[in-house]
């Protein structure tokens, strides 16, 4: 077999990949059931995707699913340290995707790559932190002809696209998976909490029962976030700028405090806003020696790392993998993990297959949904179909060998009637 366009690390690592790949499908049920209806329906024949996603195991049976609904699948990484080489490598020799994405890519190589993607044509996009669709809206507008629409299924994504719509300047239709349910309860809440715990863990080691870990950001990441530190031990204080988020979190028992208050007391800071320069200079200076930083949000631009580097008298580079120390004059050391980038799939593998499993559900069952109402979508932020979200749900319950009640038609007649 003739190996798609592709621009990997090593095609040799294609075998650890597909083992790899098997491993996390065995935690995806309901992605695999969605698959195997793709092969029998084909509901995507004919076209081409475009995405820009994370090179992981758990993206690989997406596009597996896609391409067994008939799609040409090309590939661009959303991360330039998320991409898993092996899978990269199998996704091209085993599953037929175009790939152009390896780990520790430069920003000149991750925009290329992105454009790489966007001259296969598609009539799909597939997004992760809306940088595809950007690339295309702002330097290649030629390329959006014949582009039917697409999928965004982060939360800074659906963000970014709602400024575009409201400044008149989207010129698609795309679907934001991030605001399912399914989606922000489980992938955002319990998926970022987990994978980002993880990732802190493998790059630093240290013990979190009895620290004090400054959460930034009280939404469905954040909320995941702060449950998950308190379950291991440690003492949390969350920042937010929303009164309502604030007033939850203290609420559910958390320490709230402005940025300025918890910057000197806290050990360990994690930022999950989607905004920039939560943690600035004047953060960074009154922080405690050994104080580490890590970021959750899909940019690197939520620490202030030029600030950071300013304020630093040395930088010792990879004191261990994934983490940089910052050492200021007066001997204090920041750690930086990830170089600031999102630090559960820099320093870790990302949220569980479990979780992605329906994620990547809704992505595929929204991708064929919009191949065949593209025509009756106008060009702006769409909400997913709610019966995909139920839908999903109920293929996970299933799988779960979780049963729950069904609506008596007396029941049904009394929710829809206003009378007593």
């Amino acid at each position: 077999m003739t190996s798609p366009s592709h621009e990997v690390a090593d095609l040799g690592l294609a075998e650890a990949g597909v083992r790899r790949v098997a491993w996390a499908e065995r935690s995806m049920p309901v992605l695999r059931s969605v698959r195997e209806n793709f092969a029998a329906e084909r509901p995507l024949d004919g076209l081409r995707v475009a995405a820009c996603l994370h090179v992981t195991a758990e993206t690989a049976n997406l596009l597996r699913a896609l391409r067994a609904g008939g799609a040409e699948v090309w590939l661009a990484a959303s991360n330039p340290l998320s991409t898993q080489d092996d899978t990269a490598a199998a996704l091209v020799a085993e599953y037929g995707v175009a790939v152009h994405a390896w780990a520790g890519m430069d920003t000149a190589a991750y925009d290329r790559n992105l454009v790489t993607v966007l001259e296969s044509r598609p009539h799909l996009l597939l997004d992760d932190g809306c940088d595809l669709v950007n690339t295309a809206h702002t330097y290649r507008p030629d390329l959006l002809e014949g582009v039917l629409g697409g999928c965004e299924q982060t939360t800074t994504g659906v963000i970014r696209l709602r400024r575009m719509s409201a400044a008149g300047e989207l010129r698609l239709p795309m679907v934001a998976v991030n605001d399912t349910r399914t989606k922000r309860m489980f992938d955002n809440r319990y998926g970022t909490g987990q994978s980002t715990v993880d990732g802190i863990l493998r790059a630093t080691n240290t013990l979190l029962a009895g620290r004090t870990v400054v959460v930034a950001g009280y939404g469905y990441c954040g909320s995941g976030l702060a449950e998950r530190f308190r379950g291991m031990g440690a003492n949390v204080v969350v920042t937010e700028v929303d009164p309502v988020k604030a007033l939850d979190a203290v609420m559910q028992g958390y320490t709230v405090a402005s940025m300025e208050v918890a910057a000197p007391v806290g050990d360990v800071f994690v930022t999950a806003t989607g905004n920039r320069d939560v943690i600035r200079r004047e953060h960074l200076a009154v922080m405690r020696d050994g104080a580490i930083l890590a970021n959750s949000g899909h940019f690197d631009l939520e620490i202030d790392l030029p600030a950071l580097e300013s304020l630093a008298a040395r930088i010792d580079r990879g004191v261990r993998e994934q983490a940089d120390e910052y050492v200021f004059e007066d001997g204090r050391a920041i750690l930086l993990l990830s170089e600031g980038r999102l630090v559960n799939l820099g320093a870790a593998e990302g949220h569980p297959a479990a979780v992605m499993d329906m994620s990547f559900a809704v992505q595929a069952l929204t991708t064929a949904w919009l191949a065949g109402a593209h025509e009756d979508t106008a060009p702006g932020v769409v909400e997913v179909p709610e019966e995909i979200d139920h839908e999903v749900a109920r293929l996970e319950l299933a799988a779960l060998g979780v049963g729950i009640d069904v609506l008596t038609p007396e029941q049904e007649a009394y929710l829809s009637s206003w009378r007593p």
